[in-house]
């Protein structure tokens, strides 16, 4: 029995090494691994002996100087769950090290964080990260951040201190995406845990996959697709996306209290009251969780905080960080673990928190908080009435999930509408005059009208767009609104929160607000021939 054992720990080995030396394409490729999930498997014992801390505490280096080490093991999570895991640690010591925990992503292997862990490790961490439930080689089922897979990450953390040279006073965790979201709710519910880097994730879920009362369809689908192909969604999850997808209404106010149970904005007091640091990094095109929904949690924490928001979309800014390669983002959750783990002063604590890189290309800027950043304000109205017929397209658009955003990040690039060709009778558009100077859009712009609707249900997407002289607009921002239970013919107002962003408006262009019933992005709840109505509509936009 024993040799048996071990031969199967030897052939798990060589599986999980194997897996590393795939997966910089698979980031590369985006969040999602092609091939089919490893069969559900039972628990296996851990063999990892308990490691005996002989001397005090160590602090980090300066530098990545000490030399690492790699071992594979089993962790046993939520009612003896096996968790596929990996420590990175440095080589042949006894003292107590920071140590931080790192759930995966989305649909990715346990290797994903490898070669950040092994620059961590060689600063003087111990790095533990772990397949969450569900997913690969992992046991269970995908549970999206429930109960199960946070009490695996303590399970983890229990683990860590157990049978590594960890200190038990210097816990932290982080993760992209999903991983992120995980260690934000562990934040909540684990005391221990006194630093989190959280990249590219979610605070608030239900903003996140349902913001304006729209369903994100597109990346629901991407995410359900991901999850079916490297992963075992239980019955729960499976049901809780089947209706996402579904367009229907039946059954969404159980979808809004299961996504709210899996929201750190809504445990926010718990992680004040634990006095946890906490960083949080996103990207303004984030197709999965837009920087509104961080940024509004970023302004209700009260201990150590940062707020970093760049150009890209989901997990694009750290994505060549997963690779080894130098990376802004990676760069501040080294630091923000050093000074709040590792005891290094490096002023992080004394630089103004709020980070803002622009679209642009110009370099970052800094606030002391959110609001701010986006404190200054100009208010346009339009007096122009506009109707439209909203269940067709009207050639404007938001572009396509990671694609466009990346494009993008990379190009400088928007996705464009010639918005004088756009029709009438699909598209209500009001343009500012010429601004004699530049516009620096800084966060969230927001648009009220007052709608008159043919049909008690629809859905309204707004665009605002940067008009050059040919009258071709990029495209600035947008969002989705949806209406239920209007009456017909009767006017009610209608406030849209357009996605947050920093873009520049060069001087000489001009501002173009257009708003039509249907983006691919999204389920519309638009009928055939309805027709919608804009009055007195107002555009506020931030400006730094």
């Amino acid at each position: 029995m024993h040799r048996s054992h071990r031969a199967r720990s030897s052939r798990a080995d060589r599986r999980r090494r194997a897996a590393v030396g795939t997966v910089s394409v698979a980031l590369l490729a985006g969040a999602t691994l092609g091939g089919a999930p490893a069969a559900h498997a039972a628990p296996t014992a851990v063999t990892v002996a308990p490691t005996a801390l002989t001397a005090a505490p160590t602090a980090v280096t300066a530098s990545a100087e000490l030399p690492t080490e790699v071992r594979f093991v089993d962790i046993p999570g939520h009612q003896g769950v096996r968790l596929a895991a990996n420590v990175v640690a440095p080589a042949g010591t006894d003292r107590a090290h920071p140590v931080l925990v790192f759930p995966t992503s989305w649909a990715m292997p346990q290797v994903e964080y490898v070669a950040q862990a092994r620059k961590l490790a060689a600063r003087g961490y111990v790095v533990v990260s772990y397949n969450v439930r569900g997913f690969w080689q992992s046991g269970g089922e995908i549970e999206v951040a429930g109960p199960a897979d946070i009490t695996d990450a303590s399970r983890v953390i229990d683990w860590a201190l157990a049978h590594t040279a960890a200190d038990p006073e210097r816990v932290g965790m982080g993760g992209v995406s999903y991983g992120a979201g995980i260690s934000l709710l562990t934040a909540a519910a684990d005391p221990r845990v006194r630093a989190v880097a959280a990249m590219s994730g979610w605070a608030d879920l239900v903003e996140s996959l349902y913001s304006g009362q729209t369903q994100h369809t597109q990346a629901t689908a991407f995410l359900t697709g991901a999850g079916y192909l490297t992963g075992r969604p239980s019955e729960r999850t499976a049901t809780m996306m089947n209706r996402m997808l579904s367009g229907k209404l039946d059954g969404l106010d159980d979808v809004i209290a299961w996504a709210e149970q899996r929201s750190a904005t809504h445990q926010v007091d718990r992680i004040n009251a634990n006095g946890t640091a906490v960083y949080l990094a996103n990207a303004w095109g984030d197709s999965f969780f837009a920087p509104n929904q961080y940024a509004d949690f970023y302004e209700e924490l009260t201990g150590p905080k940062r707020l970093e928001l760049r150009p890209g979309d989901h997990a694009s800014a750290e994505a060549t960080g997963l690779l080894g390669l130098p990376n802004d983002v990676w760069t501040g959750t080294q630091r923000w673990f050093d000074h709040h783990l590792g005891g290094v002063r490096n002023g992080i604590d004394t630089e103004r928190p709020v980070r803002l890189k622009p679209r642009s290309g110009a370099p970052y800027e800094s606030y002391a908080s959110w609001s701010q950043a986006t404190a200054r304000t100009e208010r346009i109205t339009f007096a122009d009435r506009e109707r439209i017929l909203s269940n067709g397209g009207s050639g404007a658009n938001a572009g396509v999930s990671f694609l466009s955003n990346i494009f993008d990040q990379f190009t400088r690039e928007a996705p464009k509408a010639a918005i004088p060709l756009l029709p009438g009778h699909r598209a209500a558009t009001w343009q500012t005059g010429h601004h004699d100077t530049e516009r620096r859009v800084r966060g969230a712009a927001t648009v009220r009208t007052t709608v008159t609707s043919s049909h008690p249900s629809g859905t309204a997407v707004a665009y605002l767009y940067d008009v050059g002289p040919l009258g071709v607009g990029e495209l600035i921002t947008h969002a989705p609104a949806t209406f239920h239970d209007a009456v017909p013919g009767k006017p009610f107002a209608l406030d849209v929160e357009l996605f947050a962003t920093a873009y520049d408006v060069p001087a000489g262009h001009r501002l173009a607000l257009v708003i039509d019933g249907v983006d691919t992005l999204y389920t519309d709840h638009n009928s055939f021939a309805q027709s919608l109505t804009f009055t007195d509509t107002e555009l506020t936009v931030p400006l730094g």
